[in-house]
Order: structure tokens, then sequence, then C-alpha cells
């Protein structure tokens, strides 16, 4: 008499298989956080950088502040001043690494400093 044992053979491929998406989406979703933090810390360099030389220079803050981020990930820099502070914000979108993913807004970041331009009024 033949006894027949049942056999577990292939069912971890099949809770591997199971499982892989998951991972993938876990790993995907840690990409795209820091993706959106890299693109803020860029927001906030562009900023920086286009209030400082804006300051002490005179013109050129909004050219300056493009330069200072990575080149392609589409940065604008709209610089305002007056005759005690100058005013800088970057604005970059956000793009989306996960398939179906939206963002509310591009990222922003504002930057004030004091007027320093040797040529501009004085209070």
């Amino acid at each position: 008499m033949r006894r027949r044992f049942r056999s577990d053979r292939g069912q971890v491929a099949i809770e591997y298989i199971g499982f892989v998406p998951i991972l993938l989406f876990v790993a995907l979703c840690g990409i795209q956080l820091g993706w959106v933090a890299y693109v803020h810390e860029q927001a906030d360099t562009a900023a920086r950088t286009a209030a400082r030389v804006e300051a002490r220079k005179g013109s050129g803050g909004a050219a300056a502040g493009v330069a200072a981020v990575r080149e392609g990930i589409g940065a604008t820099v709209v610089v305002t001043k007056n005759a005690d502070a100058v005013t800088a914000v970057a604005t970059i979108p956000i793009n989306s690494i996960i398939p179906g993913l939206t963002f509310d807004g591009p990222a922003k970041a504002t930057a004030v400093m004091p007027n320093d331009d040797p040529k501009g009024p004085r209070p």
C-alpha cells in the first residue's frame, strides 16, 4: 500500500510572489519621500542664494537662485525688494515617482535678507 503525502513544496515561492509587490511599493514610497525632501531643500537653497545675491549686488538674484540648484529641476525664482529688505520666493514642481500619486502643489521657499545694495536707497 502506497501512502501519499501532501507536499508543501512551492509554498514559499507563492508567498514570495505575493509579497514582492508590497516590498516594491514600500521602497517606492521611501524614494518618493526622499525626493520630496530633496526638492524642498533645493527650493530653500535657491531662495536663500537669490536673496543673498540680490541684497549684495543689487541685481542678478533670480538667475543666481536658479543656477544654485540642479539643472533641469524646473526652478523658478521671483525676487522683490524695497529699501529695507530683499525677498526671494523659489518654486519647484514635485514630480511623482509612484504612478497615480499626485501632489497638491509645488515646493515653495521664501528667504528674506536685509538690503545691502551699496547703490540702492538707504532709509
